[in-house]
């Protein structure tokens, strides 16, 4: 029986994608700019320049849309970015596309389990706080929803 799929190179053809984004709280639009950033990085240098729009385009969702998981992805240090400028024929300077730096896995994991640890501290902090004031009899105060 003749294989009916094409040989594929897996080097050439497919790209890495850690393990602990699955795992490190990221929504379905964080993981997938993040997989689009490493699909598009220059795995010697670990950069890309894909647009706002390129991106979106690929994944079916707005300017703004990445825009937002890009912000997201930079506050988890899952990658970083910078702006860069190009000259137009004229000489005229304008605003290029940003330069995508990918980070090593090993911050954003730092990043997490850090908000985690916070999270619980806080927390703590809560339920010492009401404790205290269940000593006192006195009623902790609604919060606001």
């Amino acid at each position: 029986m003749k294989n009916k799929y094409s040989k594929r190179d897996p080097i050439k053809d497919y790209f890495p994608l850690p393990n602990e984004i699955f795992f490190i709280g990221l929504s379905y639009g964080e993981i997938a700019v993040y997989a689009y950033l490493l699909y598009r990085e220059n795995r010697e240098t670990f950069q890309c320049y894909p647009s706002y729009k390129t991106i979106g385009e690929a994944l079916k969702m707005s300017r703004n849309t990445v825009s937002k998981y890009v912000r997201r992805l930079e506050e988890r240090e899952l990658i970083s970015t910078q702006s860069s400028s190009i000259f137009t024929k004229d000489n005229k300077k304008l605003n290029g596309n940003l330069l995508y730096t990918i980070l090593p896995i090993e911050r954003a994991k730092q990043y997490f389990y850090k908000q985690q640890l916070n999270k619980i501290d806080q927390m703590i902090t809560d339920r010492k706080r009401k404790e205290r004031l269940e000593k006192l009899n006195l009623k902790p105060k609604e919060e606001t929803a």
